[in-house]
């Protein structure tokens, strides 16, 4: 046995364990997020039931099945809850009722001896709303400007799906008319008066201040007459959008009418076939991955949370990646070697170790309040006191992640370097090669794959950081994207979403608890699927790179 131990052949078991293990857990999480998260955007069942109330009386609820569980009878006693015997353990249900504008809430747990006369009925129909959430119940009659032109079940579905995809196409048209050409105008006219302010600022001259007033005015009339013909044109939308109504009836037989408007999109899961389930599953999925958030993060997609991440992590990639490989090669090639080089390689290695908040608390303070409020001084001082730079947003985030990640790219870049053997160094010179030259045709092209190890492990912690985020440009909901039609058309001052933070608020912040948990498992595996596609380009590049040099070096 002692022999045994001496061999190594105990740790390299317990290694290949420990490793087995950690890879179970990572595949059972990873397993977890995907069940819970994909699961969500499958059209379920409506179950029509009968609910005792406590009066006696019974009212029927359409609802989905969320989820059963055994729950003790003291737990149930203790909550007040009533119980008609003596049994240790009840089971309930989680329905998810809809309807929030009719009964108040989504969810609502029911005892399963409360619960009778379940039911699949196939007329049933989801409507996702914009507001209020999710409805389910029956359709009645779908109206045109008061006038019905169809009536039962069967007659409105029939029409039903036309109609509201016309709804969906005019209310796309609004919001680009919003988002384009009546920002324009509102950016137009911001630019005239933030001119004469500057002026002003300048101490110009009564006739120049004149002139350009005289100017602004002419521009000014005909931004007001751009926007006049805008509104006409919104307000003829906006009234085609409300033509349609649709009248609705719950299950307990509540009316109420809804816009066609408002609602998304119209489905009747109970009779839809596998084919159907499956083409609306990978609508739903899609419409999640494209769509802006709705109803406080609870509904909708998480577009603008990808493109938020997407376009910080490159941002940090651009700013980190120059500064972190001079870095590394001064320190490694033209420092001089003593006390001081080495106190600050141990300070390059502590500012790995400093805890990402810091960094935030940072970045706000010197980012943004200093350098941010100086650049507005200096660039935008007829903005004042509204800040342009002086507050945080896309560019302090990702230079705030770029601080963060630095350690970790010099460190990688001296590995690299320090691997290159110093025959090949003296045979270049040998060759007739200066140093700079040496350094920059050979060595540096030999350590760059080293270079893209540390550009991968910064874009694996630069995009699942939330700390600092919070602090220097990240937002709850910012559905407007730093990208538009507006000079200079990428705006690094905007606030942006992030994916990471957007799992912070859903998981924690969010006011329904059980509408935003399948939502959070969703947003979860898309943040752990684009870090997977982020490090596999990366890699991908790295490897192509190392061929590349090997095969240059043979």
């Amino acid at each position: 046995m002692r022999a045994w131990f001496k061999s190594g052949t105990p740790w390299i078991w317990l290694n290949g364990g420990a490793i087995a293990l950690c890879l179970v857990m990572v595949i059972g999480v990873l397993g977890l997020i995907l069940v819970q998260g994909a699961s969500h955007f499958w059209p379920s069942d409506l179950q029509q039931v009968s609910v005792k109330q406590a009066d006696g009386t019974e009212r029927k609820v359409l609802a989905e099945l969320v989820r059963s569980e055994d729950v003790a009878a003291s737990t149930l006693r203790e909550s007040g809850v009533e119980l008609p015997g003596d049994a240790k353990h009840y089971v309930r249900h989680l329905l998810k009722m809809g309807n929030r504008d009719v009964y108040g809430r989504d969810f609502a747990w029911f005892l399963d001896h409360e619960m009778s006369s379940w039911e699949i009925p196939t007329q049933a129909i989801v409507l996702e709303r914009r507001e209020w959430g999710n409805f389910y119940g029956f359709a009645v009659k779908l109206s045109e400007n008061d006038q019905v032109i169809a009536e039962g079940d069967v007659d409105v579905w029939a029409k039903l799906p036309e109609r509201i995809a016309r709804a969906n196409d005019i209310h796309a048209q609004i919001k680009q008319l919003e988002k384009t050409d009546i920002s324009r105008i509102n950016n137009g006219m911001e630019d005239l008066r933030l001119g004469l302010r500057k002026l002003q600022l300048n101490n110009a001259s009564a006739a120049e201040i004149a002139a350009f007033e005289a100017q602004a005015a002419q521009e000014r009339a005909a931004l007001d007459a751009d926007y006049a013909q805008i509104q006409q044109k919104l307000d003829d939308l906006n009234h085609q959008a409300a033509r349609d109504t649709l009248v609705v009836r719950t299950a307990d037989g509540k009316e109420l009418s809804v816009s066609l408007s408002n609602i998304v999109h119209a489905h009747q899961p109970n009779a839809m076939s596998t084919s159907q389930k499956v083409g609306f599953y990978v609508n739903a999925i899609w419409d999640f991955l494209s769509e802006e958030p709705r109803e406080a993060n609870t509904e909708g997609g998480i577009f603008p949370a990808i493109f938020g991440t997407i376009t910080m992590v490159i941002l940090m990639a651009i700013i980190v990646t120059p500064f972190g490989v001079l870095a590394a090669i001064y320190l490694r090639e033209y420092a001089k070697q003593g006390p001081v080089l080495k106190i600050i390689r141990i300070s390059v290695y502590n500012l790995a170790g400093v805890p990402s908040i810091v960094y935030g608390v940072f970045g706000l303070g010197f980012f943004v309040y200093v350098v941010g409020g100086n650049i507005d001084q200096l660039f935008y001082a007829e903005k004042l006191p509204t800040p342009t730079f002086g507050t945080p947003g896309l560019f302090w985030a990702s230079l705030t992640l770029a601080l963060l990640t630095l350690p970790v790219v010099i460190v990688s870049t001296e590995e690299g370097l320090s691997r290159i053997p110093s025959t090949i160094r003296m045979g270049s010179l040998a060759l007739g090669a200066t140093k700079s030259e040496t350094l920059w045709k050979v060595v540096v092209p030999l350590a760059t794959p080293a270079m893209m190890t540390g550009l991968i492990l910064s874009i694996a912690r630069a995009a699942g950081e939330v700390a600092p985020l919070m602090l220097v440009g990240v937002v709850k909901l910012a559905p407007t994207l730093p990208i538009d039609g507006n000079f200079p058309y990428v705006h690094l001052d905007q606030k942006i979403m992030h994916l990471g933070f957007h799992v912070f608020d859903v998981g924690f912040q969010s006011p329904n608890v059980e509408a935003s948990r399948p939502l959070l498992y969703a947003t979860a595996l898309v943040l752990v699927l684009l870090i997977i596609v982020l490090n596999m380009a990366a890699i991908h590049l790295r490897n192509k790179l190392r061929e590349k040099y090997r095969s240059e070096s043979d």
